[in-house]
């Protein structure tokens, strides 16, 4: 027993035992650290759903229900996902002023906390696709060519080779994609909004949406080598220009000659 008793007075003893100590503490504060942060995140996204659905609830449930269920003025929205409700709100064609052909981009009427509670609420209800992350619309090392190239074969028909927009029927329309952010262009493509079919990662990767984004805004800071751009709509409307132009210089010239035959 003395020999026992002498060992723990030992110093060595002692600063074992203090080691010990300093290490169960060290564990144990390192197991509170990494539950604390995670229960603060799921506290914050509640609470962001929580708003979320209140929003939901004053300003898009009229249309689309109560639970997102869809109805005669609306479609569901369950499985649409974050992305799609942060296209249609932050570009203002949700909600609708009036009922119409097609919802046109405005002002939005929520800022940029109240969109994103808008889509997590939503995405809460069903997995659908994402907000795009910094990551993805990263277009820097994108090939511009190439996403001239997946731009005419996907996208021209509707937006004009140019991005300049376009007609279809029934009174909608293909919007300019002049003063489209890279956000809207990468969620339009991953959602597709009103006429616009989905290109899902599957059919168009996110290289190729990077790559269209990267042509898309060189057009958008293209000049015009030939001086009036007439929208970039092509040889139709410049044609119909020149015309209108001769045309207009010929009528001038018969005024002129009347009026010198007097």
């Amino acid at each position: 027993m003395k020999a026992l008793a002498a060992r723990r007075r030992h110093p060595a003893f002692l600063a074992l035992l203090l080691l010990v100590a300093l290490l169960g503490v060290g564990v144990a504060y390192a197991g509170l650290s990494s539950t604390a942060p995670a229960e603060a995140v799921a506290t914050a996204d509640q609470t962001a759903i929580d708003e979320g659905k209140r929003l939901y609830l004053e300003g898009c449930s009229s249309c689309h229900g109560l639970n997102a269920e869809g109805g005669t003025a609306g479609p569901t929205l369950i499985g649409v996902g974050a992305a799609a409700v942060h296209f249609q709100v932050s570009t203002g064609r949700m909600p609708m002023g009036a009922p119409g052909a097609q919802a046109p981009a405005k002002p939005p009427d929520y800022n940029e906390a109240e969109v994103a509670a808008m889509a997590a609420y939503i995405a809460s209800l069903a997995p659908g696709p994402a907000i795009p992350t910094a990551e993805d619309l990263d277009y820097s090392d994108a090939d511009v060519a190439q996403g001239g190239v997946l731009f005419r074969i996907n996208c021209a028909q509707c937006h004009q080779a140019a991005g300049g927009g376009g007609a279809l029927t029934q009174g909608k329309h293909a919007p300019s994609l002049m003063k489209a952010t890279p956000q809207e262009i990468y969620e339009a493509m991953l959602t597709g909004p009103q006429n616009m079919p989905v290109f899902a990662d599957g059919t168009l990767p996110v290289e190729d949406k990077q790559a269209i984004i990267a042509y898309i805004v060189d057009l958008q800071g293209a000049d015009s080598p030939g001086g009036l751009s007439l929208g970039r709509l092509g040889p139709v409307t410049e044609g119909l220009f020149l015309w209108a132009g001769v045309m207009l210089a010929f009528v001038g010239l018969a005024v002129w000659i009347g009026i010198k035959a007097r």
